[in-house]
């Protein structure tokens, strides 16, 4: 049996490789989608589709729709969704994914260093799983598929 894992959080780091490619190597039965990772794409796709819009406001307006499709389709479709709370970029959309993931049910483990423990932690609290670091979510999955 293979899993659908959403894998929400910023996308300036190579986390999701690295999960990736630690999941192959343990040869876990886990596939991962996500938000659009090419950031310049994510934030042009609006007027990629439907044009030059007048403004910034509106030219993120557009891309926003857009983009919140792509997770709405993606995260309805997953098993599990995986948030990581990085600690150099503004978590807004790994904070909107992970209550997205909570209001459907949907099984979360959520990654967050110990200083964001106080900012996050009715987040936390809802999520089925908190860890630390990626390897702690490695360990996770593979307890859950352990025969």
């Amino acid at each position: 049996m293979e899993f659908i894992v959403y894998l929400a959080g910023e996308i300036h780091t190579n986390w999701r490789e690295q999960l990736k490619k630690e999941t192959a190597k343990r040869n876990l039965p886990f596939k991962f989608v996500g938000p659009m990772e090419r950031h310049d794409l994510s934030d042009d796709i609006g007027e990629k589709i439907i044009g030059e819009q007048p403004g910034p406001v509106y030219k993120d307006e557009a891309a926003s729709s857009i983009n919140n499709l792509r997770t709405s389709l993606l995260m309805n479709k997953a098993d599990l969704v995986i948030a990581l709370f990085g600690e150099k970029y503004k978590q807004w959309n790994t904070a909107m994914d992970a209550s997205t993931a909570i209001t459907l049910n949907k099984p979360l483990i959520l990654i967050k260093p110990e200083q964001l423990h106080h900012p996050l932690k009715e987040l936390s609290n809802k999520a089925n799983v908190t860890v630390e670091n990626i390897q702690q979510a490695l360990d996770v999955l593979s307890y859950v598929v352990e025969a």
